[in-house]
């Protein structure tokens, strides 16, 4: 007896369960469907307001005319920005622009407050007459189909909703380039000459310039310093370096040009460009210089000997003297040799030449540089300016 009792509980347990879940699943469809599909009733309503709305509508008029004006609330989400384009002065900007008015010529009685809307409703009432004044070109977009929201209240409130990419010019001042910062506006207005004008602060990302332009020229200017540590008498190769790495500086200037506009003022990469390439320049003169003065120091200017003074056949010549090809060659001329800074005399400039130039009264209180040690110098003197210049120009641009 105590079993069967026990299984009759059992079995109305599990029946209240199947009809508990049996009435959920109901219940859960109803839902479903009546968010899915709209009812019958609701669609009739909806086809019958705007029957009523749109029979005595004039699209050409706007609300209220001549009564007051037509208040327009504007609003703007962005969904992306850029590029900018340095060379065009614009930027592209793409947004979702929404205008929300009312018009009492629209409002009805219904249990339905809003009314949702495509854009086939959009061409059968009035809308603003709103442009963007800096636009060169805007488009509208229309896959899969038209970008457009119409929503009208019961209250006549309408809120009109598209999306928009548009180029809006941007006067941009490139002193700073590529460093530089610009506020470039997005100004709309209507033909009742109401202007409304939005900002966008940007900055430019400078890391592709680094990676084209800046790393480049240092690197050529660091390779130009190479011919330094080359032997002065290795003229091919020292000419050579010093040809390709100018000709490396005038591609890289050219490059550099290329993604700005043609602009009558000096940009902050023009400034780098150019000091670089005057510094592998003067690397090439360097060695021009120094090859000059080189040849000038092994030829001295000498007075021609007097060969009748002294015979082969002389017991104690006072010079030795050797033939060489029924030639007579003098191997010393110490004694015939008259240079340029004897005695101080011809020792003018800054720059000394000769030996005897390093002593003598006219040395005091002047500088004076032995050429032929120029590489001794040009290799601390280039480095270090070029470093100088860097921190000054990279915290002037980034900091001041």
């Amino acid at each position: 007896m105590t079993s069967k009792l026990l299984a009759y509980v059992l079995l109305l347990s599990a029946l209240h369960t199947c009809s508990l879940t049996f009435e959920y699943e109901e219940d859960y469809e109803d839902v479903t469907v009546n968010q899915m599909l709209a009812p019958k009733s609701q669609q009739t309503d909806a086809t019958e307001i705007l029957n009523n709305l749109l029979k005595e509508y004039d699209k050409k008029l706007r609300p209220d005319i001549g009564v007051k004006p037509t208040v327009i609330d504007v609003d703007i989400f962005v969904n992306s920005i850029g590029p900018v384009s340095s060379i065009n002065m614009e930027y592209q900007i793409d947004i979702m622009f929404a205008q929300t008015w009312t018009d009492s010529r629209l409002r009805y009685n219904s249990t339905m407050k809003i009314l949702t809307l495509n854009s086939n409703m959009v061409g059968l009432i009035w809308l603003p007459d709103t442009i963007f004044r800096n636009s060169k070109t805007a488009d509208s977009h229309w896959i899969t189909m038209p970008n457009q929201l119409l929503r009208i209240w019961n209250d006549g409130k309408i809120l009109y909703t598209l999306r928009l990419t548009i180029n809006a010019e941007c006067q941009l001042q490139l002193h700073n380039f590529p460093m530089d910062e610009h506020s470039c506006p997005l100004i709309f207005s209507s033909w009742d000459y109401v202007v409304m004008t939005v900002y966008f602060d940007l900055s430019r990302r400078m890391g592709y310039f680094t990676i084209q332009t800046y790393i480049p020229c240092i690197l050529t200017v660091v390779l130009s310093w190479v011919s330094f540590w080359i032997k002065k008498e290795s003229t091919p190769a020292r000419t050579a370096l010093g040809i390709t790495t100018v000709l490396t500086m005038t591609t890289l200037s050219t490059v550099a040009r290329t993604s700005l506009p043609r602009v009558s003022y000096v940009t902050a990469m023009d400034l780098f460009v150019t000091v670089c390439f005057l510094f592998v320049f003067a690397a090439l003169m360097e060695y021009a210089t120094l090859n000059y003065y080189s040849y000038s120091a092994r030829r001295p200017s000498c007075m021609e000997p007097k060969r009748s003074k002294y015979s082969v056949l002389d017991v104690r010549p006072p010079h030795t003297v050797i033939a060489l090809n029924n030639s007579m060659y003098w191997q010393d001329f110490e004694d015939a040799c008259v240079y340029e800074c004897l005695d101080g005399k011809d020792c003018k400039s800054f720059f000394c030449c000769f030996e005897e130039c390093k002593e003598g009264a006219w040395r005091k209180g002047r500088v004076h540089i032995d050429l032929l040690d120029l590489d001794s110098y040009s290799r601390v003197f280039f480095p270090t300016s070029f470093l100088l210049f860097n921190v000054v120009y990279w915290v002037g641009y980034l900091y001041l």
